[in-house]
């Protein structure tokens, strides 16, 4: 009979030639491969060398008996899972209790019933089969834990770094839009001051109204830069959920301009701070560019998720604009730009007379 056709390896530990050979025979010419050792001490030697599937181990020998043989069995690593099923012609319960109680899972009773014999060993070598089973397969989800913990360790750690590179891309964006604004509001703040220089002597009161209106350009751009600043170094959300934080633009556009805005907004499948971060600025200064330029009566909002993307909707009815015209102009620039970072689309429809409709779409981005 070749190893693969073999039922288990059993190691038989009898102090008596007669049960060894008996027992030798009757697992033999069931298929089990049978090792037989006469003392406790061989039997723990064996057992190490060679860890078999299960120990027959009779109790009543000479030196080491079997309680004796299976406590070393038990406090030993290498040979610690290894059934042992105790033979004895004794059958007081007292010394089954003990049997137990040193870590025995069975209890064979001299002289043997061939059957039973065979049933309590098939019953033993199956129950180590599927705790060897159980075993492997505890090991691999131990393992699968662990690459799921590096692997979101690892998502972690990118997402930080993207977080990371979207802030500073933000704040070179937010740095330039300052630059630009702070550019025109300086060239229309010192043509205000020429032209007051300019009327000083001849026309006071009207370079008081050019000075006036300087001074008013000139808080407004420092109000700007200074906002802008704070965005430079704070998170836009403060740590607020998004729906929340446009929920507050649009209270605040309500009070500037007296309209409210027709918000449907449902953020039931959440996306990454870094969308987050810029579906906010585009509402924002959607809303602001409104506020300024568009003289709107209606204007609509809505956020919606899937769970493969966010879509975003900003449209109004007032005075619009010429798109070819107007390229970079009311902070388009600065959207496509954060839209395009994060591998969305931005598309912006206006003429003038028909109001503006800004649209972007976020993909769910996957680590």
């Amino acid at each position: 009979m070749n190893a693969d056709e073999l039922k288990g390896d059993i190691l038989i530990v009898d102090d008596k030639p007669d049960n060894l050979r008996l027992l030798s025979a009757m697992l033999s010419d069931r298929g089990y491969d049978v090792r037989a050792v006469m003392s406790g001490s061989v039997a723990l030697i064996g057992a190490k060398a060679q860890p078999p599937d299960l120990i027959l181990l009779d109790i009543n020998m000479p030196g080491m008996n079997g309680y004796d043989v299976c406590q070393h069995l038990k406090a030993d690593s290498l040979t610690q899972e290894i059934p042992v099923i105790f033979i004895s012609a004794l059958n007081e319960v007292l010394d089954k209790v003990k049997g137990f109680s040193v870590g025995g899972v069975d209890y064979i009773t001299k002289p043997f019933q061939e059957e039973e014999v065979l049933v309590r060993i098939q019953t033993q070598l199956s129950l180590r089969r599927m705790q060897r089973v159980l075993q492997r397969q505890n090991e691999r989800l131990q393992q699968a834990e662990a690459d799921l913990r590096r692997a979101l360790e690892q998502e972690r750690e990118l997402n930080q770094r993207i977080e990371e590179m979207t802030a500073n891309e933000e704040r070179n964006r937010i740095a330039r839009d300052i630059h630009d604004s702070l550019g025109h509001s300086l060239v229309a703040l010192n043509i205000q001051m020429e032209t007051a220089l300019h009327l000083w002597k001849d026309a006071p009161q009207k370079a008081y109204e050019f000075l006036v209106e300087a001074k008013k350009l000139g808080s407004t751009a420092l109000n700007a830069v200074r906002k802008s600043v704070a965005d430079m170094r704070s998170d836009v959300l403060q740590g607020q959920l998004l729906e929340k934080a446009i929920a507050t633009l649009a209270q605040e556009f309500q009070y500037t301009t007296g309209i409210t805005p027709a918000c449907d907004i449902d953020l039931s499948m959440p996306f990454s701070n870094s969308v987050n971060t810029v579906v906010y600025r585009i509402v924002q200064e959607g809303l602001t560019n409104i506020c300024k330029h568009a003289k709107a009566t209606v204007v609509q909002l809505q956020i919606h998720t899937t769970p493969t993307e966010l879509s975003l909707t900003l449209q109004d009815n007032g005075k619009g604009f010429c798109i070819d015209e107007n390229q970079t102009g009311f902070g388009l620039r600065g959207m496509r730009e954060r839209v395009l970072a994060l591998g969305g689309q931005l598309e912006v429809n206006s003429e003038p007379g028909n109001g503006c409709r800004i649209m972007a779409k976020f993909p769910r981005m996957t680590a």
